[in-house]
This record gives C-alpha cells, structure tokens and sequence, in this order.
C-alpha cells in the first residue's frame, strides 16, 4: 500500500525533478530562481530559466545547487516550496517526502538535504533519503538488491558520479566535477579563442544540445555572439568537428577516473560488470562520442539509460511503489548534529 501523498525529489543542477505519487507523474523544471530587489520571487522553474543571462541589474537569476549540494539554501526553500504548491493546485497537504542525496559528500551536505524539506514548510510527516546511485540503478531497471556488481555512471550538470553497487548497497563512489556546465564553459573558451567571439553559456549549452543532431544540419551550428575586437555582435558557424574536439578533453577526465574506480573494485565484482557492461545516464550522458570513448578505452559494453534525465526520480518512485525496495530509504534526521 503506497501513500498517496508521497513525493520523490532528485535536485539536480541543471534540473529539478519531482514525482508525484498521486498522479504517478514526473516533473522537469530548471532549478533556477529570479529574485527582484534582493527580497521578491518574480519566476522560478522554467521561466526563471527564460531570463537567464538576460535580466536587468536589479533582477538576480540564480541556481541554488552547486557541484551537486546545495549552495543557496533560502532560494530552494522557496523553490521547492513553490514546486509542491503548484503539485498541490494551490493547498499543501502533509505528504511524505524521498530525496536522493549523491554518497560522496559531507555529513553537513547531507543532513541540509533534510533540512531543507524540513524548512521549506511543505508539511513534510517523513523525510527519507535514498543514495543516488541507487536511485540510478532502480531507475534503469537494475535490480540493485542482488549481488551482481553494477557499475553506474551519473553524467550531470555539475557532476559525474562513478559507482559500483552490489546487494543495495555502495562498494565503491567517486564525485568528480566534470558535466555538462564544463562542457559548455569548454564551448565558450574554445570559440572565444577561435573567433575571438564571446558567446554566452546559454548559447554553449544550445549547442552542444543540437549537437546530437549536427549530423543531420550538415555537420553545422550558427552562434551569436559579441567580437571581441569590434565589441559588435555578429554570427559564426561552428562545425561539428570543431565541437568534438573541445569536449575530448573532457571525456577524457571521466575515462580516466571511471578507470580510478575499476582498479579498485574487487574481482568477483569486476567478472559481474565484465557481464553486464557499464550504465551510462545523467542528463549530459548523451553528448556525442562520449559512449564511444568509454567503450572503447575501458573495453566495457555501454548501456544508456532509456531516460537519463529521469532515471533518479524513476528510481525513487520505485522506492515508494514497491516495499522490497523501501529498506533502501533511511532517515537522516540525527546526521550533522
């Protein structure tokens, strides 16, 4: 029997997820928050997203998540606040709350994770954690309670987040802080130093999404930006080797520290993932040619997840659905005290 009135969060970077276990639905908003005069809430979500790198003086945009903690914690309060009203239509009802908090972080990052359910003024009756990579696993499918050793690889915004897992639990973690954001600041430093053209990380984040579809516009990407030399705007085109060779470096960072993790991992556990490949998901796992250069450099076969985005939220929703998986929640209530 599930409650109702159940929530699962996974707070990510770039995006919040939240799924409801009244309507059985997920949704994906961006984390950001537009804040007028230092005190007033004009847009969160998506629409604070629109202002981004846009906004006036007076108008701060701004996401409270950083490198996977939170780095704001007024600004998520209302953030989430808003969130669940809106999940509510209107009235806040008690519900039960699921957040997945990364495993490689201080007990301080972990314990504001509860705090900030705690004082966002939802009606929270309990706050449980699940470890994100365990989240991860349950939302590709994997049965994480087993004793197959699992390796799973997290590519967000901020982060990447290299785990092995075996019988519902963490064997082994490693935070690095390599994701999507790197890969647009590599974008805007490389055309900037190619074109002398400033570009903001909007447009950097624009096309590293079309990115995947450059093969199809014939291999091109139109930007627009400001030259640096004549201070006035103008347009470049980008070619999709040009893009490929900025990222290469980055890629190259994950490879090796996935490689880190794998030296490490115990041998029963090393025949298991020999098996079952590596799971590849986050919301930057799909930049072209990052698969490939796993594959091939660490000779594992590559599974992306169906929805990477999701897979975390998926898996907490499976928490809340089935209890054969509700052990891999716990209470983080005494943590940072």
């Amino acid at each position: 029997m599930i409650a109702n009135n159940a929530f699962a969060i996974d707070l990510g970077t770039s995006n919040i997820k939240i799924y409801n276990a009244a309507n059985d639905k997920v949704l994906v908003q961006k984390n950001m928050i537009a804040i007028e005069n230092r005190k007033d809430m004009i847009a969160f979500g998506d629409s604070a997203y629109e202002m981004y790198e846009k906004a006036p003086a007076n108008i701060h945009v701004s996401g409270p998540i950083s490198s996977g903690v939170i780095a704001d914690i007024r600004n998520m309060e209302k953030l989430l606040r808003s969130f669940i009203t809106m999940e509510f239509r209107g009235s806040i009802k008690a519900a039960d709350y699921y957040i997945a908090i990364p495993t490689d972080v201080t007990e301080v990052e972990k314990r504001a994770f509860y705090d900030l359910v705690k004082d966002s003024n939802v009606k929270a009756k309990r706050i449980m954690a699940v470890e994100k990579a365990l989240a991860d696993g349950l939302g590709m499918g994997i049965d994480v309670k087993n004793s197959q050793g699992v390796l799973v690889v997290d590519v967000g915004y901020d982060t990447t987040e290299i785990s092995i897992l075996s019988l519902g639990g963490i064997v082994l973690s490693k935070l690095i802080k390599v994701g999507g954001h790197v890969f647009d600041n590599s974008i805007v430093n490389a055309v900037r130093r190619e074109f002398n053209l400033v570009i903001g990380s909007k447009t950097a984040e624009g096309v590293r999404i079309s990115f995947n579809d450059l093969s199809q516009n014939e291999g091109k990407a139109t930007v627009y930006g400001r030259d640096i030399v004549t201070g006035l705007p103008v347009e470049r085109t980008l070619t999709h080797e040009f893009v490929a060779s900025t990222l290469q470096e980055n890629f190259r960072s994950i490879v090796d520290n996935v490689r880190v993790i794998l030296e490490r991992t115990p041998p029963e556990l090393s025949a298991d993932i020999y098996r079952h490949g590596l799971f590849l998901t986050g919301g930057a796992c799909q930049e072209e040619g990052l698969a490939e250069k796993l594959s091939n450099e660490v000779r594992l076969r590559v599974n992306i997840a169906e929805s990477p985005v999701n897979s975390v939220v998926l898996g907490l929703s499976q928490v809340i659905k089935k209890s054969p998986y509700r052990a891999l929640a716990y209470t983080i209530e005494g943590l940072g005290r």
